[in-house]
């Protein structure tokens, strides 16, 4: 059976999502290391698929979680945003997003919305 590392993984961007992890943003950082490392189901963080890299990875409930700096918010980061949106739900994948404000701001909420999504609570 084939998993969704053989059928999505894009060794190309290994360095790239190597990068990302040494540099993640605070919030980032915020949400794994408050939160996901520890969380009793796995998540992967910047994880490949096909030509996207996503922040959050949790492959047993096939959800990526995205967190969305102002860049999020242009034209054409918007219009980005929709296509890997799209092109990840394609593939079975569910979508979460939240924002540097909402990590920063209303930290409780985003856990218990990913544990609701995850039927943890």
């Amino acid at each position: 059976m084939a998993t969704d590392r053989t059928i999505y993984y894009n060794a190309s961007l290994k360095p790239r999502a190597q990068e990302l992890r040494r540099d993640a943003t605070r919030q980032e950082n915020h949400l794994w290391y408050d939160f996901l490392c520890h969380h009793p189901v796995r998540f992967r963080r910047q994880k490949q698929f096909a030509r996207y890299i996503v922040d959050f990875y949790c492959s047993s409930a096939k959800l990526v979680i995205e967190i969305d700096g102002s860049q999020h918010y242009t034209e054409d980061g918007l219009l980005s945003d929709e296509s890997r949106t799209a092109y990840l739900e394609s593939i079975g994948l569910s979508v979460l997003r939240f924002t540097n404000h909402e990590i920063d701001h209303c930290f409780e909420s985003v856990c218990q919305q990913i544990n609701a999504v995850l039927g943890l609570l």
